[in-house]
């Protein structure tokens, strides 16, 4: 678009480095999605990220991760779905 430019964007050092999750609850209100990301090691599991998105960005979101899931795929094979996690009780 015409009007678009670009804007520089900074990495803090603390999330630079990342964090591991092998799970992810979700949970909802009309106006943002709560996306709670955890590393889960039996006996216990920590939420190590919260991200809070409007419904809208959700969308952009699962669009953007699909299209690189299909690019992904076809550059190193088809991913299979692992197996789901056990239950697990979350509370907050």
């Amino acid at each position: 678009m015409a009007n678009e430019r670009e804007i520089p964007i900074k990495i803090p050092e603390d999330v630079l480095r990342g964090v591991y999750a092998n799970q992810m609850v979700v949970r909802h209100s009309r106006e943002e999605f709560i996306l709670d990301f955890l590393n889960v090691c039996p006996p216990e599991g920590i939420v190590n990220a919260r991200v809070i998105v409007s419904p809208g960005h959700l969308k952009r979101m699962i669009a953007a991760l699909s299209d690189n899931l299909v690019r992904y795929e076809q550059s190193f094979g088809n991913v299979a779905p692992s197996d789901p996690p056990p239950d697990t009780r979350f509370s907050n």
